[in-house]
């Protein structure tokens, strides 16, 4: 089938998230990237153009010029990606969304809930798919676990612990002047006002989620900001309450000394607990109660229908971040092929998209004024 003619806003020289995104939506060869508004310096953004080997017409100073030009042409492009910081997300989507063009946006969704408002309003007004990429869903062993606990495996569910602790931010790495990633990720005006539990707990929160099936319903959460002078939090602790009565609790830390991305989620329910970790994928422990710990390896026995769906080689081969970015953006394209015949594809049951965007936008809002309470009970 034809590839999908894909642009991209930001992702230029220097930004990390962007080159993620470009090898995902290459490997399973479904996107053809064809142009971009790769940088808000517009040199940069034709220089990063250029060494991508985009047509110099078609790599644009801004994605308001991107958007117009793309959709006025014959050729234009049929979906993009925005990596951009969290502020640009909003009006850059909604820029596409208003043309028709699909979009394909990294999280969390906005930096503010106006933001999100907004854009949740552009979507209800577009025949235009928006996905989220989330990208620990596309996990084999997490759509294993997602399975066997819909199945009933775990029985009732009981208790949620999930946790992402890196220690990239153990210092003030945003006052140097050469740490890009840390300097916007630690500016409110950027990022938004949550800093640990915007950039990874929206993780964490979008994981216990997904797998269990159940959102949050009520949360307490002790935010902290332990490096001087710093303006967004880089730890938190949260206690959850979920809609269906299981409990829970979320820490993330970018203070943690020995951490690197160590995403953990742990499920136990009155039948039996699952345990799987991300710096180790393709293991999931699972122990119905009373009984031995079993291992289930991706690609091995045991492997469920929805882990095989989502598997690209034999097992004891080592699958992991790149390829969880690229089952999102391989769903994204079946979605999409499924839009232009007018069709809704199943697959978008399983991509994360506006709503868990906005429910990652309330945890964040819920955890702040939680913490601005003293840690008190909140809703969401």
């Amino acid at each position: 089938m034809a590839r999908i003619r894909l642009g991209m806003v930001g992702g230029g020289k220097d930004a990390f998230i962007g080159g993620v995104h470009r090898i995902a939506a290459r490997l399973d060869g479904d996107f053809d990237l064809v142009a971009g508004a790769l940088s808000s310096t517009p040199e940069r953004a034709r220089d990063s153009g250029a060494a991508l080997g985009l047509d110099a017409d078609r790599s644009y100073d801004s994605f308001e010029a991107m958007a117009e030009a793309e959709a006025a042409r014959p050729d234009g492009i049929e979906a993009v990606s925005i990596v951009t910081p969290n502020h640009v997300h909003a009006a850059a989507a909604q820029a596409f969304l208003s043309r028709g063009i699909h979009v394909i946006c990294d999280k969390p969704l906005t930096a503010t809930m106006a933001q999100a408002d907004a854009l949740a309003q552009a979507v209800g007004s577009s025949d235009a798919l928006f996905i989220l990429t989330h990208n620990y869903t596309g996990y084999p062993m997490i759509r294993q676990a997602r399975q066997m606990i819909a199945e009933g495996d775990l029985g009732p569910l009981r208790v949620v612990q999930v946790e992402y602790p890196q220690d990239w931010l153990t210092e003030a790495a945003e006052a140097a002047g050469d740490n890009k990633q840390a300097e916007w990720r630690t500016d409110p005006e950027r990022s938004g006002l949550g800093g640990s539990i915007g950039d990874i707990g929206t993780h964490a929160h979008n994981l216990a989620c997904f797998v269990t099936g159940q959102a949050v319903r009520m949360l307490a959460a002790d935010l902290q900001s332990f490096v001087p002078g710093r303006r967004v939090d880089d730890n938190a602790h949260v206690m959850l309450r979920f809609a269906e009565g299981a409990r829970g609790m979320l820490w993330c830390s970018q203070v943690a000394p020995g951490c690197e991305n160590g995403l953990r989620l742990r499920v136990f329910g009155a039948a039996g607990g699952l345990e799987w970790a991300q710096e180790d994928p393709n293991y999931l422990w699972h122990t119905p109660f009373g009984q031995p710990k079993r291992l289930l390896t991706r690609g091995g026995a045991g492997a469920s229908d929805a882990a095989a769906a989502v598997t690209r080689i034999p097992g004891g081969h080592p699958e992991g971040y790149l390829e969880g970015f690229a089952t999102i953006y391989a769903g994204a394209a079946q979605a999409i092929r499924a839009a232009r015949e007018g069709r809704r594809d199943p697959v978008l049951d399983l991509l994360p998209g506006l709503a868990e965007g906005l429910a990652g936008m309330r945890f964040i809002d819920a955890c702040l004024r939680s913490s601005q309470a003293d840690a008190a009970w909140v809703e969401l």
